[in-house]
């Protein structure tokens, strides 16, 4: 295991809340929606363009891919943002899938090693953002591993990136410290103090070290 660093185990004071935390978090998801429904839009007009009758099988290619797209991020967000689904509890299994359908296509692999588990919803909130997030840390490739273990009654999730040109975002640093975002981009930031958020009302810490080409995310929650 990476070392961490023990401050991030302080309590933080809550600096951003109620309304203004909803706004942030849907303009996240519009954000994310708006490319994939904007590109079903166009496959549309495309079929119905008399002038690009040619251009049909294209049109459908594309509305299926942005469909398949939309659907994947409906999935996720209902259960990274909220969880507000019927269950109760997630097995290992439906988490990667979720996780698989958001970076599929990517330069960068995941290695999943979590083995056949039920997670409770903050448990499912934060695995599936620290995964997203774990993967996204490698924008020019490479291997992502996410893993969990439990230790005298805590779970570990734990994210590590390691390929050329590792990062995390200055916006998504300040989020994952959850502090309140001064400069920068809203989009890239909220994601990250989403998952802090949730780590820390669950009565845990988050603990995050970037080093040259490696990126590593723990997440410590109540088992």
């Amino acid at each position: 295991m990476i070392p961490t660093d023990d401050a991030h185990d302080a309590p933080i004071r809550l600096t951003v809340e109620g309304t203004e935390l909803a706004a942030f978090v849907a303009a996240k998801l519009c954000h994310d929606f708006i490319s994939p429904s904007g590109a079903i839009v166009s496959g549309l007009d495309l079929m119905q363009d008399p002038a690009a009758q040619d251009m049909r099988d294209d049109a459908l290619a594309l509305i299926e891919q942005s469909a398949r797209k939309m659907v994947a991020l409906v999935h996720f967000a209902r259960v990274a943002f909220g969880a507000a689904t019927t269950s109760e509890r997630f097995t290992a299994r439906e988490l990667e899938a979720l996780i698989v359908g958001m970076t599929q296509g990517g330069r960068a692999s995941m290695d999943w090693r979590i083995a056949d588990g039920e997670f409770s919803k903050p448990q499912a909130r934060a695995l599936t953002n620290l995964a997203y997030l774990t993967v996204g840390a490698l924008p020019m490739g490479g291997v992502a591993v996410i893993q969990s273990r439990t230790e005298d009654g805590e779970l570990y999730l734990e994210g590590f990136a390691e390929g050329a040109r590792a990062r995390l975002k200055p916006e998504a640093v300040v989020g994952l410290s959850g502090e309140r975002l001064t400069e920068g981009l809203a989009g890239q930031w909220i994601q990250p103090y989403w998952l802090w958020l949730t780590v820390n009302e669950a009565g845990g810490a988050l603990h995050v070290r970037v080093e040259d080409g490696k990126v590593a995310l723990v997440a410590r929650m109540p088992a």
